[in-house]
């Protein structure tokens, strides 16, 4: 089949890799792609939220299969227009999109289907939400409701910063239209834990545990980011553990969807709060997460396109997903500055030492170890010549072997092998895990 990625980061790079490597796919096409993903599909120069131009370029190259990978083009009803012409696209609809894109709309899903999940207030302006705040006492949470890149949610341990958090939303605009709503939420404590989930509106299968580090520094200090890095599985979520999630989040979550005539389809993206036997969910995400995406692909040994597809045309029962028992790690190199100001257009050397020429010693080691190692292009571009750094995340380096500890030395001893200008990452993904 012929395959359209819509996307150009670390996030579309893995699964474009991935549907490469599938039986069933001869063709990719990618919009608009990035100099990691250029090398294995073909680039096309229209921007991921033109859907009347992707939709005619999809027509046009007969494209059996659309996979949409960033968040801000689902809203924009790309899904509907492609299905409603008669084309498969990996997805949901603006409706169904709305458990991303509307933080209170998924909270009020939530309530109605009995999904566990921390008591909240929704504000449209600003003085109600302060005074709300103002009447309450300890650590809260004040979410953006609109899509913010990952950066819209504020954790507060005090009712000066929750104020501030709202000034900084509603009224400075810092995340745009996304802050016109915000959302405070009781705190939570426990251990993180993303849960991936395959659906097709009726039915849904697991497809993976992750645990993301979103915080810019060690030890999840400094302002929230798209994610620093990643692994994948979380050792201590099993089986049961899933089976959990299956049965009390994302079965009442589809049947509420489907009760409001707004089937989901696509992949479901869970965040939880594990707190000894109490859990619940953060938020719903609608789309792979990056760069959970990048440690999934890594593991996935089943056929991309046959599973993405299978979604598509309401087939997930009868989706063959197998998942390595290895573990995979992400680590994310980020542009000096990130997630704040930083400069783009600086030289990267060193990626082509991890693409065929690894010393002897270090290969040896891998072989012998059985690591597989892949760097993801996030926010790369070419200068004459020359790869540059074009974002706030440059590349994610993704690791996997047979136990967590080697797949984690593994991916920092890649790491370190990349250098340019202001390069920062952090240095204890995992670690957590490992105890």
């Amino acid at each position: 089949m012929k395959v359209l990625v819509i996307g150009k980061g670390g996030r579309e790079h893995s699964l474009v890799w991935r549907l490469h490597q599938s039986e069933t796919v001869w063709k990719i096409f990618c919009a608009t792609g990035n100099p990691g993903i250029d090398q294995i599909a073909e680039a096309v120069p229209i921007a991921p939220t033109d859907v009347a131009a992707l939709l005619e370029f999809a027509k046009s190259k007969s494209v059996d299969l659309t996979v949409v990978g960033p968040d801000d083009a689902l809203p924009t009803g790309i899904v509907d227009q492609f299905t409603s012409s008669g084309l498969k696209i990996f997805g949901p609809t603006a409706a169904a999109a709305q458990l991303e894109s509307s933080k209170s709309f998924a909270k009020t899903i939530m309530r109605e289907a009995g999904v566990p999940t921390a008591d909240f207030e929704a504000f449209d302006d600003a003085a109600s939400a302060l005074r709300y705040v103002k009447s309450r006492k300890g650590s809260m949470v004040v979410k953006a409701d609109g899509l913010a890149l990952g950066k819209g949610v504020v954790i507060c341990h005090n009712t000066a910063t929750a104020l501030e958090a709202i000034t900084d939303a509603m009224q400075r605009r810092r995340f745009g239209a996304a802050g016109n709503r915000v959302i405070v939420e009781e705190f939570l404590t426990g251990e993180e834990i993303s849960f991936f989930a395959l659906c097709d509106g009726e039915h849904a299968v697991p497809l993976g545990t992750f645990q993301d580090h979103k915080a810019i520094f060690d030890g999840d200090r400094g302002p929230n980011t798209g994610g620093m890095g990643a692994y994948s599985p979380v050792p201590q979520f099993g089986p049961e553990q899933e089976a959990r999630v299956m049965r009390e989040v994302v079965g009442p979550t589809l049947a509420a969807m489907n009760a409001r005539g707004i089937p989901f389809r696509g992949l479901l993206f869970v965040g939880l709060m594990i707190d000894g036997d109490r859990m619940n969910v953060l938020e719903f995400n609608v789309r792979f997460g990056d760069p959970e995406c990048e440690a999934l692909m890594m593991r996935l040994d089943s056929d991309l396109a046959e599973n993405l597809l299978a979604a598509a045309e309401g087939n997930v029962a009868n989706a063959s997903i197998r998942l390595s028992p290895r573990s995979a790690v992400a680590v994310v190199l980020a542009s000096g500055g990130y997630p704040g100001e930083y400069k783009k257009g600086i030289a990267i050397h060193g990626l082509d030492r991890l693409e065929g020429n690894v010393p002897s010693d270090i290969k040896i080691k891998w072989a012998m170890k059985k690591i597989r190692v892949k760097v993801f292009h996030s926010g790369t571009a070419m200068r004459d010549g020359q790869l540059v750094t074009d974002g706030g995340r440059v590349l994610t380096v993704t690791a996997m072997a047979p136990e967590l500890a080697t797949a984690v030395d593994a991916a920092y001893e890649a790491g370190q092998m990349i250098e340019f200008e202001g390069r920062h990452f952090r240095r204890d993904i995992a670690r957590r895990a490992l105890g």
